[in-house]
């Protein structure tokens, strides 16, 4: 399952969001620290297309695709030595595949800032990536030590490493984070194994008042609004990371409220859809996944995987005997199943393909895995 970790400076919302995403009952006060240990939500995917496959084949059984939301103790300058809660921070940060970063784009004289200062989310990026930036380089530095060490055997790979070590430490030095930079296929498998916290996507989630949120919606363009949100997405833009206006503190308001509710009172208010819609939406983009599905007997069950992952690979995700005894996939897309209510129909009709180990699955597929083991 793929895992978000929710980030950020102490007091910006990130519990808030956390709990509109998950309807949990994370604490969300206003006092830094709250969160300590992470919180961690499983979040059912939102998805119309699966649905509709849902309804047309009758299943008895559902299983949804699933994101794991990690709601992180806060950081503040510092974290990276150890301030604050930095060092718990920095551990679960390792663990999630992608960061959702959630900077305060909202004035409120009750809510405190951590810095004490005037609402500036530049500043508040720049704190959070430059710990980020020094935990890498820290990390790096101990991995020079150990290298350094192991040049005495003599192997290429040692020194290849560590060329490469100091080649990434330089440009985190920089302030180039690890998922800015190039590298060969054979040089990123390497870094990947790094765990370096500056390789992990980011996702910028601005948190705004429900004022703001439908200024930016009736912008013509966001970037010529002059809001905290537009600084926030033109960074984004020159980083080439995700960005969104999210109201954490509505969207939470209204998980309370019954389903036929919520969406009369977000017509009401003119917001396209929910906060969580577009979240997920914008963290399928940054991690590049995509969505196939499966039936079995009475159960359809939804996949997530990497954009290019092949047919066994995908197998894979399901059972590795599948991936290990691959023979072929019988693939179809989903509106064809809809169309069509069956696989047996779609097979009579001729519109039902047969694909081999070389196939890259595509995003919307129905398949049915052929393998032996």
């Amino acid at each position: 399952m793929y895992s978000m970790g929710i980030i950020g400076l102490p007091n910006v919302g990130k519990s808030t969001l956390f709990n509109a995403l998950t309807q949990a009952a994370a604490a969300a006060f206003n006092y830094p620290f709250c969160t300590i240990e992470p919180n961690i939500g499983i979040v059912a995917v939102p998805d119309a297309r699966f649905d509709s496959v849902v309804a047309a084949v009758q299943s008895e059984k559902v299983t949804p695709a699933a994101i794991q939301f990690v709601d992180i103790a806060g950081l503040v300058r510092g974290a990276s030595k150890g301030e604050g809660l930095g060092n718990q921070f920095l551990a679960h940060i390792r663990e999630v595949d992608a960061l959702i970063h959630v900077v305060r784009c909202f004035p409120d004289e009750n809510v405190s800032h951590v810095e004490g200062a005037e609402l500036d989310p530049v500043r508040d990026i720049d704190i959070v990536q430059t710990e980020l930036l020094l935990a890498d380089i820290q990390r790096l530095e101990n991995m020079t030590e150990r290298l350094t060490r192991l040049q005495k055997t003599g192997e290429t790979k040692y020194k290849d490493e560590l060329r490469l070590v100091q080649d990434v430490m330089e440009q985190l030095n920089n302030g180039r984070p690890a998922r800015n930079m190039s590298f060969t296929e054979s040089q990123k498998k390497l870094v990947d194994s790094w765990l370096l916290l500056t390789s992990l996507p980011m996702l910028y989630c601005a948190n705004v008042t429900p004022e703001q949120f439908l200024e930016i919606q009736n912008a013509e363009e966001h970037r010529h609004l002059d809001s905290p949100y537009a600084e926030v997405l033109d960074l984004s833009s020159e980083e080439g990371a995700g960005c969104i206006a999210i109201a954490a503190q509505l969207e939470a308001e209204l998980q309370e409220l019954d389903e036929e509710e919520r969406q009369e009172f977000l017509t009401e208010l003119g917001f396209p859809t929910s906060g969580l819609l577009r979240l997920i939406r914008a963290s399928y983009r940054q991690l590049d996944l995509v969505t196939f599905y499966t039936i079995k007997g009475p159960e359809t069950r939804a996949w997530i995987i990497p954009r290019g992952t092949t047919a066994p690979k995908a197998a894979g995700r399901i059972h590795s005997d599948m991936e290990r005894g691959f023979i072929r996939a019988e693939v179809l897309e989903a509106g064809s199943l809809v169309e069509l209510g069956s696989f047996s129909k779609a097979r009579e009709e001729g519109v039902l393909r047969s694909e081999g180990k070389d196939y890259l699955v595509q995003d919307g597929d129905v398949m049915l895995i052929r393998f032996n083991v």
